[in-house]
């Protein structure tokens, strides 16, 4: 079986190999007599997280995916969101900002650095190739692992039996004992003239075939931000519109910052302000952006604007409507979200909803996760459910954003003012010391919130600084284990970083005394 499977793998070209079940995974003991085992809707991060695991346990499962064209026909490969048009290629352009950063600040470290110049083309052809490459390797790893995967578009038919199509408009029926629903959403577009047609969104801007120029990036999530955070960046001239506040649902002093921050840094603002309509006063070229008049309502007051891109990001819609809930009475809001149990159960016993389509932070890893536990609660006998709290995460801000557990305004809403206490302290890089940005450097902070009647337990983690992810990854075991705020002061902290902050807080936010941390 090794030989015939080396020989499958590197000497049959791909378009005549066959999958060769692998001896060596466990048999799983069927009470049924459906196709497969597990049928997985949408091959995004949850989805062949799920698939994978399932088939580990000697499951038999399918996945589909399919990914329609955007308005502006950007379409793309096996991954999902994340690794094409989300966390892998805005994490890989902020870097590239950052390394536009990191060439000024070096000349006060003795760099002689005369030639700063981005090229846009470059970057992409750069990030498009990785994110193939990685289209390439799951695609393996599916068939490695004895899953069996349709580039189709599916949809069901009834609770056991769903339907694909190809891009050939060929039909494909298929049964299941189990179908986990993973598609994720896609972005949403204003109902307002010229949006689809001249616009762009999330799914457009990494693989962008042209300079994107001057930019309106229109929304205040945490795409709208990173993204215009990136462009600005990259030297481009970018205004963010925002209709009320910034991060909805994230702290707020937090995200005021980062506001600021990012105002101080050359990305303008304004708000309150909507959209109203798009008009195309010169059609792109092949090398060239178009240039879009805009017209928007700033606190009722008519203007427009010219832009050479405008993207929207508004926000994302589940794409539950897509594959026919009616037919089997799978109840879902208006929104698409998807009602589930703990267990992510749908109201349809054997169908189940993971990743974007449930109410539940909308984040890489926790899909993945979640993907994996329901695997094992089917197929391995485990009872471990995920929590859907103390999840860790970071805004990729220009001024990066990490935070863990409650923001201080969900705090206060859940256990009452009183009961609140929230340790905060700003501090300095000392990547940043020798540089010429003091203003820049008040906006990096820390902050801990605590509940008082339950020891000073650690109920919300929260920082603004260089490396966020990294940091906020390694403190939020603590939060998932419990810690306190005398666990946090027991903690010796690293010198000099910024992560050491979190273990020398001394000023509460009720005191309202300095927040500047000393040196040491």
């Amino acid at each position: 079986y090794n030989e015939y499977k080396s020989y499958l793998r590197f000497k049959v070209p791909t378009m005549f190999r066959v999958q060769v079940p692998d001896p060596d995974l466990p048999t799983l003991e069927r009470t049924h007599n459906y196709a497969f085992d597990m049928a997985v809707i949408g091959g995004g991060s949850g989805g062949l997280a799920c698939a994978k695991e399932a088939a580990k346990f000697g499951a038999k499962v399918v996945v589909y995916d399919f990914v329609q064209p955007s308005p502006q026909n950007t379409t793309w490969g096996l991954g999902g969101t994340c690794l094409n048009v989300g966390c892998i290629p805005k994490k890989l352009m902020h870097c590239a900002s950052i390394y536009g950063e990191i060439i000024e600040e070096a000349k006060r470290y003795g760099w002689n650095t005369t030639d700063k110049h981005h090229d846009w083309n470059t970057l992409v052809e750069s990030v498009q190739t990785h994110i193939k490459s990685q289209n390439w390797k799951l695609k393996v790893d599916l068939r490695e692992k004895s899953v069996q995967y349709y580039n189709e578009y599916a949809s069901l038919v009834d609770a056991h039996t769903i339907k694909s199509v190809n891009k050939r408009g060929q039909e494909r029926t298929v049964t299941a004992d189990k179908i986990v629903l993973a598609m994720g959403g896609r972005p949403n577009y204003p109902d307002i003239p010229g949006a689809d047609k001249y616009a762009i969104t999330s799914d457009d801007i990494f693989s962008l075939e042209y300079s994107p120029g001057k930019t309106l990036c229109v929304g205040a999530s945490y795409i709208s931000l990173e993204c215009a955070g990136f462009l600005t960046g990259l030297g481009y001239d970018v205004t963010v519109m925002v209709r009320s506040i910034l991060l909805r649902g994230f702290d707020q002093d937090c995200s005021d910052a980062i506001g600021k921050y990012m105002e101080a840094t050359g990305t303008k603002f304004i708000r309150p302000a909507t959209v109203v309509k798009i008009e195309c006063l010169k059609e792109r070229t092949e090398n060239t952006a178009p240039e879009l008049k805009v017209y928007y309502k700033e606190n009722g007051e008519e203007k427009s604007d010219i832009f050479n891109t405008v993207m929207f990001a508004i926000g994302r819609k589940p794409l539950t409507e897509k594959i026919n809930p009616g037919a089997v009475g799978l109840k879902h809001e208006e929104n698409g979200k998807i009602p589930v149990n703990e267990r992510e159960q749908t109201n349809v016993e054997n169908i189940y909803a993971i990743g974007d389509l449930i109410k539940a932070p909308e984040l890489t890893p926790l899909a993945i996760q979640t993907g994996r536990l329901l695997a094992r609660r089917l197929y391995d006998n485990s009872t471990l459910l995920t929590d859907y709290v103390n999840v860790p995460t970071t805004v990729f801000t220009p001024l990066e954003y990490g935070s863990v557990g409650m923001s201080e305004e969900t705090a206060v809403a859940t256990y009452g003012e009183d009961d609140i206490e929230v340790w905060h302290a700003r501090h300095t890089p000392t990547e940043h010391v020798v540089s010429e940005t003091p203003d820049l450097d008040s906006h990096n902070y820390v902050k801990l919130i605590c509940v008082i009647s339950q020891n000073n337990k650690v109920v919300g983690f929260h920082y603004l600084g260089p490396n966020a992810g990294e940091i906020t990854g390694g403190f939020a075991i603590g939060l998932i284990m419990g810690a306190t705020k005398s666990d946090f002061d027991r903690l010796v902290g690293i010198h000099p970083t910024s992560s050491e902050t979190f273990t020398t807080l001394k000023i509460t936010k009720r005191s309202g005394e300095s927040i500047d941390v000393e040196s040491c």
